[in-house]
Order: structure tokens, then C-alpha cells, then sequence
């Protein structure tokens, strides 16, 4: 009995162990028909805004390489990309290893032409600056004046707030301001607004998301406030050893509940520039507006512009002085003082030394 039971085991195992192997090769071979095939066919994209910008930083890993496309939606999954470049390895291919680099790529191409394009290293050629301290209505006039698109378009796409794509984004956010990272972008020819925000998103998140998620315990301020407070902090310092000082006159205001009362939120809020010899008048800054923070007290709703790292390292990271105001000399640095008549004294005079330059200088001719 034993052994006609051994027997019709084996016999089982060499019946079902084919059918098993079988349906197993199958199911693989339609996950992988699924994972490697385009994300949308083209009649899928017709109307939509494709295709994407994909940034490729150097040392990025295969597998941070395929998650980095899987988010953008350029490709099904990042198991699949890894496999694939397993089996490019295995080839030997003649292509050579995936390059860093800003790529355009398309949703409806298989997932082997876009791993051909970042092993060609077939990059963008063109490229774009933001200045720190941008705002949005600064980058949209940019953009127009070097015929990338309208400043009326740029506006309304970063009035789109994709928190599918970039969960991080605060909720309710009604303008990106702010998060669109200011720094020098490798583009292609017909980039779209939607896409170069893309970009600026995708650099947010890779160099500023991290400086906020290490400093998160021991900050005060949620994403939205940091990023607000580091806007000011930007379009006050124009030396770079006074930002975290400057940033200490702000965290020191507003814990003790007294208004900030910067100078910047009210030309923002008013769409105005002031100058050494046309200062906000007394008018100005009491025009009642949600961004003025003469009038209101604690931080403006959002951003006025997009702080650079070294603003958002000082607005996590104040110095530690017990400063409550500084006013603007005309050489780009500050003077900071602890009460308001040392305040007061040194507006005084710094104005009068304008005044006096302005006397002796010699006549235009």
C-alpha cells in the first residue's frame, strides 16, 4: 500500500506541477504585458497634458529611477523598470547605464523607449532660470518675456494645486507660491506651464521637503508657515550673514504676538516696488489687505515669493538674539535693535544720511 501511495503522489506532482508552472508563467507574463505596456494609449491622451518632464539627478539609483517615473506616471510600476534593467545588464546592453538629466518622456511609450532614451542620455537642451526671491507674478512675466508661454497662463496652472501628485503640498492652498523651487532648469522646446511647475515641484521636494522633515520636531511652524516665514526672510536679506539674524526679529515678533510688520508683504500685497527715495508711505502700509502685516497680525496667508535654501535653513534655524526690529541702511544691511526708541533713533538717521547724500550728490546732466 505504501508504495502505490508513493507512487500516485509522484504521479500528482509530475501531472500538477506543469499545470501549476504554467498558470504561474501566464499570470507573470500578464503582469508584465500590464507593468511594461504605456500608461495611456493615445487616444487616451488626446486633450491631456503630456508629455511629462522627468528630472534624472546624478547618482540617482535604478530603482529610485523607476519610482521617480512611476510617480510622474510615465511608467506602470517600478518592478518592472528594475527587471528590465536587469535583463539590459544581462544583454550587456551597448547603450551603457542610465544618465542624469532632465528628460521629456510620454506616457504612451513603452517602458523600453523610455529606458533607451535615459541610457542615450537624451536630455533637453534649453533651460530656464528662477532667481531666489521670485515670486509668481515674477515668474510669469519671465516666462513670457522669453516666449515660453503667457504670463496669464503660467498664473492660472500654478493656480492648479496638484496634491495627487505631491501629497506634501499644504491642503487648501489656493497659489503655489512659494513652493516653486527657485533654481536653473534644463527644458525642452514647447514645454508647457504645467510642466516647468512640474519641475519646480519635483526640486521642492528633493532639496527643501528634507531641510523641513529634519527640523519638523524641534519647528514651531507647520510646512505652510515655514515656507511663508522663509519668503520674508528672502526678500529682506540681501546679506547672506544677516538672514538667520532676520529670521530671529520674526520668530522673536511673533511669539510675543506683535506684528511683523515687513516692509515686502505690503509691495506684495499692493503690487508695488519701493525705493530708497520712494519709501511705503504712512498710506500704504495702513491699507487694510490680508497680506499687509502692518495691519494684521502673525504671518501673511501664504508665500510672497520663493525663498532659496539658505532662507529656509534660517527660518528653521534662527539665530539666538532677543532683536524686535530692524530697518534697512542703503548699503544692503541692517541695523537691529531691541526696543522700539533705539528703533525709532536709527530710522531717524539713517534717513537723514540719505538725505544728506542725496544733497551732495551732483546734479544730473
Amino acid at each position: 500500500m505504501k508504495t502505490i501511495g508513493r507512487t500516485t503522489k509522484w504521479l500528482y506532482i509530475l501531472v500538477l506541477l506543469p499545470a501549476v508552472m504554467g498558470v504561474a508563467a501566464w499570470q507573470s507574463w500578464q503582469w508584465w504585458h500590464w507593468a511594461a505596456s504605456p500608461v495611456v494609449t493615445a487616444a487616451e491622451a488626446e486633450g491631456r497634458d503630456l508629455p511629462l518632464l522627468v528630472e534624472i539627478p546624478e547618482g540617482t539609483g535604478t530603482w529610485e529611477i523607476g519610482s521617480t517615473l512611476a510617480a510622474s506616471g510615465a511608467i506602470q510600476s517600478p518592478v518592472a523598470w528594475q527587471l528590465w534593467a536587469l535583463w539590459l545588464d544581462f544583454r550587456q546592453d551597448t547603450e551603457g547605464s542610465f544618465k542624469a538629466g532632465t528628460y521629456l518622456v510620454s506616457p504612451t511609450e513603452p517602458l523600453r523607449d523610455i529606458a533607451s532614451q535615459i541610457r542615450q542620455g537624451s536630455t533637453t537642451q534649453q533651460s530656464f532660470t528662477i532667481p531666489e526671491g521670485a515670486s509668481i507674478a515674477d515668474m510669469a512675466a519671465y516666462f513670457e518675456a522669453q516666449n515660453y508661454f503667457s504670463q496669464q497662463d503660467f498664473i492660472a496652472a500654478s493656480e492648479q494645486i496638484p496634491n495627487d501628485r505631491y501629497v506634501w503640498l499644504p491642503a487648501n492652498l489656493t497659489s503655489l507660491e512659494g513652493f516653486l523651487f527657485p533654481d536653473t532648469y534644463q527644458v525642452p522646446e514647447g514645454m508647457t506651464p504645467a510642466q516647468a511647475i512640474a519641475l519646480m515641484l519635483d526640486r521642492f521636494q528633493a532639496v527643501a521637503l528634507p531641510i523641513y522633515e529634519q527640523g519638523q520636531a524641534e519647528s514651531p511652524y507647520s510646512l505652510l508657515e515655514w515656507v511663508t516665514l522663509a519668503s520674508l526672510v528672502e526678500k529682506e536679506a540681501a546679506v547672506e550673514a544677516e538672514r538667520a539674524t532676520i529670521a530671529s526679529v520674526f520668530a522673536e515678533r511673533l511669539r510675543r504676538d506683535l506684528k511683523l510688520e515687513a516692509d515686502p508683504t505690503v509691495e506684495y500685497a499692493l503690487n508695488i516696488k519701493q525705493t530708497p527715495d520712494q519709501p511705503l508711505t504712512l498710506a500704504q502700509v495702513q491699507t487694510p489687505h490680508p497680506y499687509n502685516t502692518y495691519v494684521n497680525e502673525g504671518l501673511p496667508p501664504t508665500a510672497i515669493a520663493s525663498p532659496g535654501e539658505a532662507s529656509l535653513h534660517a527660518a528653521l534655524n534662527p539665530a539666538p538674539t532677543e532683536y524686535l526690529y530692524f530697518v534697512a541702511r542703503y548699503d544692503g544691511t541692517h541695523e537691529f535693535n531691541t526696543t522700539f526708541e533705539a528703533h525709532e533713533a536709527a530710522v531717524t538717521r539713517i534717513r537723514a544720511q540719505r538725505q544728506q547724500q542725496a544733497e551732495a550728490a551732483p546734479p544730473e546732466t
